[in-house]
C-alpha cells in the first residue's frame, strides 16, 4: 500500500513549511506511522534552493524539541501534484500560487494548513521572516495545533 503523503508549502521553504514538516514528521514518528505517512515541504518561489531552514526557525523549533537541520529548501514541481495526497499552503497567496500551477485533476488535494487547527482561529500561518521571536513562536503555536488536527485527519485515512 502506498504511504499517505503530505506536502507543506510556503514562499521560500525556509520558515513555515519546514517548521510544519518537522512538527508533523515528529507526530508521525511518535505514533509509529513512519512507514504509512510521508512528509515533505517545498516553496512556491525558488529563492533558497538547497538551503537549510532559517536559523531562527531552527532555533525556535529546537527549543520545542524539533530538529529541522536536515531539511533543505526546494521549489514545488509538477511531480508533487501527483505524488502527494495533501498539499497544504501556509497562506492565501501561496494557496493561489499552488492552485494556479496545479493540474485540475489534483486541485482537490490543495488546502490551507490552518483548516486543520483545533484550537486556534487563524486563516493563515503568517510569514515570520521579517518579524521577531514572537512571530516565530506564533508560527509554532499555529503549526503544532494544525498538525495535531491534520494527524487526526490522516489517521482516519490510513
Amino acid at each position: 500500500m502506498k504511504p499517505y503523503s503530505v506536502l507543506f508549502v510556503c514562499m521560500g521553504n525556509i520558515c513555515r513549511s519546514p517548521t510544519a514538516h518537522g512538527v508533523f514528521q515528529r507526530k508521525v514518528m511518535e505514533r509509529g506511522l513512519g512507514k504509512q505517512v510521508q512528509v515533505d515541504s517545498a516553496s512556491t518561489h525558488n529563492y533558497h534552493p538547497g538551503n537549510p531552514p532559517d536559523e531562527r526557525s531552527q532555533a525556535h523549533a529546537a527549543r520545542r524539541g524539533y530538529d529541522l537541520s536536515g531539511l533543505r529548501a526546494r521549489q514545488i514541481s509538477n511531480v508533487d501534484f501527483e505524488r502527494h495526497d495533501l498539499i497544504l499552503a501556509m497562506d492565501w497567496d501561496n494557496l493561489a500560487l499552488v492552485q494556479d500551477e496545479c493540474p485540475a485533476e489534483h486541485l482537490h488535494k490543495v488546502r490551507r494548513l490552518t483548516e486543520f487547527c483545533l484550537t486556534h482561529d487563524s486563516p493563515v500561518v503568517p510569514d515570520p521572516y521579517y518579524g521577531g521571536k514572537d512571530d516565530f513562536e506564533q508560527v509554532l503555536d499555529l503549526v503544532e495545533d494544525a498538525c495535531e488536527g491534520l494527524m487526526r485527519y490522516v489517521e482516519l485515512r490510513l
